[in-house]
């Protein structure tokens, strides 16, 4: 059995590959190194690929933070609470509009469409979260997103790809549609429900622009929010004021590595968990729509 030879235009493409690989991966190598770099022989401006003396004095300062935990408690809730809210009204909402039966279904699958396609912008989403007394409060961040139109279209084309002997032979043995849709499409819908999350989750966590605008209370900021102002600020006087007087003389740079090194953790730990679903459950549910 002949080994196949590569071409000239094989190994371009290999070589292009692996250089944009570099590019995208280098920023995410320098940030760790510089986090990890000991604050003693920190030199601003210099290229680290690997610490020359590592040292989590940055991580052990933010973590005793009480601003950065608070932020941390924040996007928690949006995040679990936000989540599990979209999965259960996306799943319900597409489950509906399978129903052919269902009246007015193409009435409501039009709107679905049209919102996909336009939005109210900004000034009336904020007037709408203002009238509705939402302002100042994280439940603004959750209830205007409790779906969107293309999880709906990606729930609702992977529910149609199911066979339809398996709900008649649900209803054949006593299942009404609640338990139909309980006990057959969810434990069905894995694949997508798995997708479907991590997209949502990732939304919430890296929720910012929302953030900025309906909350005003800094004991209800964000990550994203806390990391924006360690990012922007000239010192770390935005992380708080704990810590030892050490801990309050460590070089601003490598404390906002720190900082963006432990928003992104928690989000990187969930995907491999949820990676092997992922293709699947976006390409099952493009089958038929």
């Amino acid at each position: 059995m002949h080994s196949k030879k590569m071409s000239v235009a094989d190994v371009v493409i290999y070589i292009v590959s692996g250089l944009i690989s570099l590019i995208c991966i280098a920023p995410f190598f320098y940030i760790v190194s510089v986090s990890l770099t000991d604050p003693s022989i920190y030199v601003p401006f210099k290229l680290y690929i690997i610490p020359e003396k590592l040292s989590l004095a940055s991580y052990s300062y933010i973590l005793s933070t009480s601003n950065f935990i608070n932020s941390v408690k924040n996007t928690l809730f949006i995040t679990v609470v936000g989540t599990a809210l979209n999965i259960a009204f996306t799943y319900t909402m597409a489950y509906a509009l399978t129903k052919k039966e269902m009246p007015h279904r193409n009435l409501f699958m039009g709107i679905v469409i049209f919102t996909l396609l336009f939005s109210a912008g900004i000034i009336p989403n904020y007037l709408l979260i203002k009238n509705l007394g939402l302002m100042n409060s994280l439940w603004s961040l959750i209830l205007p997103v409790l779906t969107n139109s293309w999880s709906l279209i990606v729930a609702k084309s992977f529910i149609d790809a199911l066979p339809e002997e398996l709900e008649d032979s649900a209803k054949i043995d006593g299942c009404t549609e609640i338990g139909t849709f309980f006990r057959i499409i969810i434990p069905l819908s894995k694949a997508s429900i798995a997708t479907l999350t991590l997209f949502f989750a990732v939304g919430h966590w890296n929720t910012y622009f929302s953030a900025l605008i309906y909350l005003t209370d800094s004991q209800k900021t964000t990550l994203q929010l806390y990391v924006k102002s360690i990012l922007v600020d000239a010192s770390t006087s935005g992380a708080g004021s704990t810590g030892s007087v050490d801990m309050l003389n460590l070089p601003s740079e490598t404390v906002r590595m720190a900082t963006v090194v432990l928003a992104m953790l928690p989000i990187m730990a969930v995907y491999p968990f949820v990676q092997r679903y992922f293709i699947k459950g976006v390409m099952l549910g493009s089958i038929k729509g």
